[in-house]
């Protein structure tokens, strides 16, 4: 393992992660997951939304 500050851990967990990618492939994969996690965040943001909406629409 090279000298860093990382944990063994972290870097074998990093190594399992991207090990058979060139960098390309790991930039890829970050901007999918960026991705990811914004459409995440809108979804949770719309289920609300609608949970609110339907909240007021029982109220009478």
């Amino acid at each position: 393992m090279p000298t860093s500050r990382i944990s063994s851990a972290t870097f074998y967990k990093w190594k399992a992660k991207f090990g058979g990618m060139d960098g390309s492939d790991a930039r890829w994969l970050k901007v999918l997951e960026t991705e990811n996690a914004r459409l995440k965040k809108l979804l949770a943001d719309s289920m609300l939304d609608v949970s609110i909406l339907k909240d007021l629409l029982r109220t009478p």
